[in-house]
């Protein structure tokens, strides 16, 4: 009995931790993506009450951004190409470099 109890805490354990990164870690990678830009786009048109102008535009933080929202892109492609290639009876495999679709065994 307790090494089903075991095998149920392990397997929720793996679920939370999938869930927490795909379900709040590409929404915050997102979040990051967007701030990013705004700290690459800089602060030039904005002028403060003292007259002084915002902060100069930094090109890291367009990299970065930019960065951000191709992992964040990669990430859904990846999730869609899952479902699609459940429905169609195949798996997706990750033996190689990149992820493949292979028949199920």
């Amino acid at each position: 009995m307790t090494h089903n109890l075991q095998f149920a805490l392990q397997a929720a354990w793996r679920v939370l931790l999938v869930g927490l990164i795909l379900g709040a870690g590409l929404p915050t990678l997102f979040a990051l993506g967007v701030r990013s830009l705004a700290w690459g786009a800089g602060g030039d048109a904005e002028v403060h009450a003292d007259g002084t102008a915002g902060p100069k535009a930094n090109p890291a933080g367009t990299v970065l951004g930019w960065v951000c929202f191709v992992v964040v892109l990669l990430g859904v492609v990846l999730g869609i190409t899952f479902i699609v290639a459940s429905g169609f009876g195949k798996a997706l495999s990750f033996e190689h470099i990149y992820p493949t679709i292979v028949d199920k065994k």
